[in-house]
């Protein structure tokens, strides 16, 4: 299921790029985050403490050889209302109301046939290319749709796919079927096979996919 980007009042163009940035890589030091921001340490430490004052980043403080700890920052718990979850209130009440009314199986049909929705608008794009290509496609087009996706590396196992958010998390918690649901969609778009290793609703902080070629698949 696909869902729109939300914004939070009072959080800067500069700050939401630090959120964004710890929420791809949940523990950053200093340098690293002033280094992918492009400004300098002090710059970078000035938003991180604005941010801590609001309880949204936490650091932490590390032994790093001789001399003073090194300072790494995360996100907090509470960060998780800044990102995308737009209508997932309103899509867990239609779906508790199908199930009360129609049972879980109703629940279920109702995801499949979403998935299948989102097969036919996404097939063609898929179309003439090769595995790597379609899957950066796939990750092109969840990341519009809010999961912060990204192709990882390639590794002998296969090619990897992250999401470092779900915007679906709840709805994913209370009906389970979802998580496969995507994953079988993923396999059709992507023409070969895909495991999910890791989960953010089971408490990871990113879901990861390992697809591998099929036999039978040229690209």
């Amino acid at each position: 299921m696909e869902t729109t980007e939300s914004t939070r009042p009072g959080v800067s163009p500069a700050k939401k790029e630090v959120l964004f940035l710890l929420k791809r890589s949940p523990e950053t030091s200093l340098a690293e985050l002033a280094r992918s921001l492009g400004v300098s340490k002090v710059a970078a430490l000035r938003h991180l403490t604005a941010l801590e004052a609001q309880g949204l980043v936490a650091r932490e403080f590390r032994p790093h050889g001789v001399g003073r700890p090194q300072v790494f920052f995360r996100l907090t718990p509470d960060s998780s209302q800044l990102f995308p979850t737009a209508y997932e209130q309103t899509s867990m009440y239609a779906l508790n109301f199908i199930e009360q009314r129609l049972g879980r199986s109703a629940v279920v049909d109702l995801l499949r046939e979403r998935s299948r929705d989102l097969y036919h608008q996404h097939r063609p794009h898929m179309d003439g290319k090769s595995l790597p290509d379609r899957i950066s496609t796939l990750a092109e087009i969840r990341d519009r749709g809010g999961y912060m996706a990204e192709r990882g590396a390639h590794r002998k196992s296969g090619y990897e796919l992250l999401e470092h958010n779900c915007p679906i998390r709840t709805l994913a918690g209370r009906f389970g079927e979802a998580c496969e649901i995507e994953r079988k969609l993923f396999e059709s778009l992507l023409r070969a096979d895909v495991e999910t290793t890791h989960r953010v609703v089971a408490g990871s902080p990113v879901c990861r996919f390992m697809i591998k070629a099929r036999p039978s698949d040229g690209g």
